[in-house]
């Protein structure tokens, strides 16, 4: 076994949905499924409940939807990070749900692989963005906030932003800047704070539309 299980809870209004992904799923050694859930409502609560690392949600379903259930989430602060699960015909869902707070999205007939290298990188801290979805973002918060608030950030918190931008991890951010990843997540919380923005999906946008990436 891995030294680091990552449990996921399954959200679909599917059964054979859920039953195909637990399936492949659990023959990794680093992944563990610890609940399923049929619609968002249900979904809020068993993360509630389990407490999982990682939440694969679908967007449409009865009742609550997957985008409704993000944002009850974060209401919630539930620390889990939610991947989602979507169709390509269904793509314009992907910016509303990145905006509720997604740490990304896969499609449905996503190659298993893939979808485990997914989970893996959401889990530690990457932020799965697209270019065509980032463009689609940065479009629609066009004249929304000033470079002005950048002016507040400090040097090394402009270097931590530009990384995060990039996709990586408290973790690499840690080891490219050589310094703790307690003081890595410092500066992550100081940038959230001075730019007035809720997630690590939020503060990639922000540097990629000011020009903080490498």
């Amino acid at each position: 076994m891995a030294d680091t299980v990552i449990r996921v809870l399954l959200v679909d209004d599917h059964r054979v949905v859920r039953r195909g992904l637990r399936t492949f799923l659990e023959v990794q050694d680093d992944i563990e499924v610890v609940g399923e859930a049929s619609d968002g409502g249900e979904g809020v609560a068993r993360a509630e409940e389990l407490r999982p690392d990682v939440v694969l949600m679908d967007v449409k379903m009865p009742g609550m939807d997957g985008i409704e259930a993000l944002r009850k989430l974060r209401e919630l602060a539930n620390p889990a990070k939610v991947l989602i699960v979507t169709s390509f015909t269904e793509q314009r869902t992907v910016v509303p749900a990145l905006r509720a707070g997604a740490s990304g999205y896969v499609y449905k007939d996503v190659d298993p692989d893939a979808l485990a290298g997914a989970i893996r990188s959401v889990h530690a801290g990457h932020v799965l963005l697209q270019p065509e979805v980032a463009e689609a973002l940065l479009s629609q918060d066009e004249g929304q906030g000033g470079t002005g608030r950048g002016t507040t950030l400090t040097e090394r918190e402009r270097e931590v932003l530009g990384l995060i931008a990039d996709g990586r991890s408290n973790r690499e951010i840690a080891r490219a800047l050589v310094l703790s990843e307690k003081t890595v997540k410092t500066h992550v919380s100081n940038i959230l704070m001075k730019l007035d923005l809720a997630d690590r999906t939020q503060a990639a946008l922000w540097a990629v539309r000011h020009g903080l990436t490498s």
